[in-house]
């Protein structure tokens, strides 16, 4: 079993390093950050994050290349590489169109673009010249990098749809998915071993398949359920309408929610219209209720569980309760049986 702890890019800078020594100093593999619009830069915590652990992966989820040009994604992730070890993983994905459009930007082709950024980023990791003239990207042959990259960075794909899946499996190392709610593991893992039927850069046995979940755990049920509620205040107007579907809402029964905290700025307004529905987004609770809701996961042949925002109303507290309560307990009754 791998596990991964990520973290949303909204807190202060001082407060990652500890929570990434933390999630080393008990059992986690990976530590993410996300690059949300508006919020602090993922490149500069990451930075902090190198320098303050030894052997913990560390990783974007994610970039986008609508806000951050291919090119400068593929300096960035050479860069990181170097300053920690080769031990930074590279999450791309298209971004959600809703945030995109405070900026003005149109999310144009998303599945177009990001074939093309991958290969073209691929290249420039690998020490090559990423000449393309492709439908979005049109780059001439002086398009490489001027130092040797320490190595061919993997990377990632922050996937939800079934194209965007089977492009992950066809040419990256991993995927990002946001099982919303965690149940939505089963459907992934169908159309990510169709794709794998076809030609791919990796096997599937050597392909990471991260479940990423969002969890808010903590001894007070009640402070467990705000910060998660929270969280899905803020993003439940941008989910996409099959996330709907799953919870049995609807985007109208977000609006509300958007109002308030979007142009009301009312947090507490916002936060108590999250109803019960829109929590299974998540897992609340305690070491219990998690394993009730993943252990379905690992029996169907989950090898990796990424724990995501809010944690919990202490998130440093809550990566140790994870590494002392948790973890240990999938992991002993975690099976051997692949996926596929």
């Amino acid at each position: 079993m791998k596990f991964s702890i990520r973290i949303n890019n909204d807190l202060p800078v001082r407060e990652y390093p500890p929570l990434a020594q933390a999630a080393e100093n008990n059992g986690f593999d990976q530590f993410w950050i996300s690059n949300d619009l508006f919020l602090r830069s993922a490149a500069v915590i990451l930075a902090q994050v190198a320098l303050a652990t030894r052997k913990i992966e560390i990783g974007t989820c994610i970039l986008n290349p609508y806000t951050v040009h291919p090119s400068e994604i593929a300096m960035f992730a050479s860069t990181m590489d170097e300053l920690s070890g080769n031990r930074f993983n590279l999450g791309l994905a298209a971004g959600a169109g809703e945030f995109l459009k405070w900026v003005g930007i149109d999310q144009t082709k998303p599945l177009t673009m990001m074939r093309e950024t991958v290969g073209v980023i691929r290249k420039l990791l690998q020490g090559q010249h990423a000449e393309l003239q492709g439908s979005l990207l049109k780059w001439g042959n002086e398009a490489y990098l001027r130092f040797k990259p320490a190595r061919s960075t993997p990377i990632y794909l922050g996937a939800m749809s079934e194209n965007m899946i089977a492009l992950a499996a066809k040419s990256c190392n991993g995927i990002l998915p946001l099982l919303f709610p965690p149940e939505h593991f089963h459907e992934v893992q169908a159309l990510l071993s169709a794709a794998f039927l076809g030609e791919t850069a990796i096997p599937q046995s050597a392909f990471d398949f991260a479940a990423c979940i969002w969890v808010s755990i903590d001894a007070d049920r009640s402070a467990a359920r705000h910060e998660l509620a929270k969280k899905i205040a803020y993003y439940g107007h941008a989910l996409s309408p099959l996330i709907y579907t799953r919870l049995g809402v609807t985007r109208d029964d977000f609006r509300p929610i958007e109002r308030a905290l979007m142009v009301e700025q009312n947090e507490r307004s916002a936060v108590a219209l999250v109803n019960e529905k829109m929590l299974k987004i998540g897992v609340v609770g305690d070491a219990d209720d998690l394993i009730g809701r993943l252990q379905p996961l690992i029996d169907a042949g989950a090898r990796h569980l990424s724990f995501g925002p809010p944690l919990g109303p202490n998130p440093v507290h809550a990566i140790e309760y994870l590494g002392k309560n948790v973890l240990p307990r999938l992991k002993s009754h975690s099976g051997v049986r692949q996926p596929g």
